[in-house]
């Protein structure tokens, strides 16, 4: 109920610009544009921890995108989903045509699996982020043709402390072993299926290789040439550009 309340406050009520603070607009023409995935490109947090797959961002995680996130997130602008998923599109297809994740031409279907939030952080803040934002991506990719859809298969399976204030290390050790796949997902991904672990931010990866050894160790990545591939709407300036070789499986 809180989470369907804060959406349509948000559609009905006059609202400034969380990027920037102008008025009336929900997000202004120059903070869309700082979302709209001219920077897009491969990421790697330094150091990159062990397992990470390649990833991808839309945009760097200062400024305005910083405060459209944090509104979404935090403050629960839920409207926000919409220009922040197309983001994550961007950098979901980013590559394709040079072995990206949606292949040669944009061949197969995608999965989009969100990195799930504790129950706890969804109940304070009355929707779980990734998951929001992942299914206005999914959306928009296939309105430009892209097989996509939304597979929450992701759960945590204990209590972790909150990310907030730590440190690589102490981020990768608090999440080490924290996921696992949940029973009947080998329903919703079939063999072949491309999967792209998506999130909002990513800053030193150890949430995302957290993910990424959960789904390899249910065996999820199948097929030939298969390739596990992350994406995020932003990441911190220093990390874009970095080049890595493309880990397979």
């Amino acid at each position: 109920m809180r989470g369907w309340w804060q959406e349509l406050a948000g559609l009905v009520l006059p609202v400034d610009c969380a990027g920037c603070g102008a008025v009336r607009v929900l997000v202004c023409a120059e903070c869309r544009d700082a979302l709209s995935g001219a920077g897009e490109g491969p990421v790697r947090p330094s150091p990159r921890p062990a397992g990470l797959p390649v990833v991808r961002a839309a945009a760097v995680y200062e400024g305005a995108v910083r405060g459209l996130l944090l509104a979404h997130k935090e403050r629960g602008a839920l409207p926000l989903a919409g220009v922040l998923g197309a983001a994550l599109a961007v950098a979901v297809v980013g590559g394709a045509g040079r072995g990206g994740v949606c292949g040669p031409g944009g061949a197969g279907e995608v999965a989009l699996v969100p990195v799930p939030s504790a129950r706890r952080q969804v109940r304070a803040r009355g929707h779980d982020p990734a998951r929001r934002i992942a299914l206005a991506a999914a959306g928009r990719l296939r309105r430009a043709g892209v097989r996509a859809r939304v597979a929450p298969v992701l759960g945590l399976r204990r209590a972790v402390a909150d990310q907030a204030g730590l440190g690589a290390r102490q981020r990768r050790e608090n999440l080490a072993g924290a996921l696992a796949v949940r029973r009947g997902a080998r329903g919703i991904l079939p063999d072949g299926i491309r999967i792209v672990l998506v999130d909002d931010v990513v800053t030193t990866g150890a949430t995302l290789a957290e993910a990424a050894r959960a789904v390899r160790a249910a065996g999820l990545v199948t097929g030939p040439g298969a390739v596990l591939r992350a994406a995020v709407v932003a990441a911190p300036a220093d990390s874009f550009g970095r080049i890595e070789p493309v880990p397979r499986v």
